[in-house]
Order: structure tokens, then sequence, then C-alpha cells
């Protein structure tokens, strides 16, 4: 039987390096921990690969995804490829969730 993670959060990035830390922080925190966390790199041009890179040695639950730039639908699009939760929640890297928010979805 393959074991699989609830949700698959995918969060798009494309220079947004000042509110990463945010978005990520509140993923990373949230009460249910039976979730992925893949970061798809749309093509930044500032310093956003190594704060999700700083995450990702961290918590192990984080993925990187690499493409080239091809806008949100795109960046979206590649992160339901690799993605393997039974739900799949998109969030911007602008925005942050509740602590419970994954939780909540799932029930």
């Amino acid at each position: 039987m393959e074991v699989r993670p609830k949700i698959s959060v995918v969060i798009p990035i494309y220079n947004v390096e000042a509110y990463l830390s945010r978005c990520l922080e509140s993923v990373v925190n949230q009460t249910l921990l039976d979730i992925e966390i893949i970061c798809v790199n749309d093509g930044t041009k500032d310093h956003s690969v190594d704060v999700v890179k700083k995450y990702k040695d961290i918590d192990d639950r984080i993925q990187l995804v690499e493409k080239k730039n091809g806008g949100l639908a795109s960046a979206r699009n590649a992160g339901m490829k690799v993605a393997t939760g039974q739900m799949i929640l998109f969030l911007d890297s602008d925005d942050y969730l509740a602590l419970n928010a994954c939780e909540r979805l799932y029930e």
C-alpha cells in the first residue's frame, strides 16, 4: 500500500524574496504534519531560491522544482506533476496560511 501525504502544498516562486520566509513559516508550522511542500522556482531573478534552500535544509517535506519562467499557471502545473498528496493546495508565495488551515481543509 502506497503511503501518500494528505496534502501537497504547491508554491510557485518568482521574485518573492521579501515575502517567502513568512509564507514558508506558515506552511512548515501547520498543525497537520502529513503534508508535502512543493516550491516551484519559475525562473526567479532574486534570492528566493536561497530562502527555499534554507528551509529545505531543516524540513525534509520541502521539495524544490526548477523550471524556466512560464508564468503562474505553468509553475502550478509543474508542481502538480510531482505532487503525491491526496489533495492539492495552491498557495501564492506572497501569502500565508493560518496555522490550522491544512488540518481544517483536510477535515
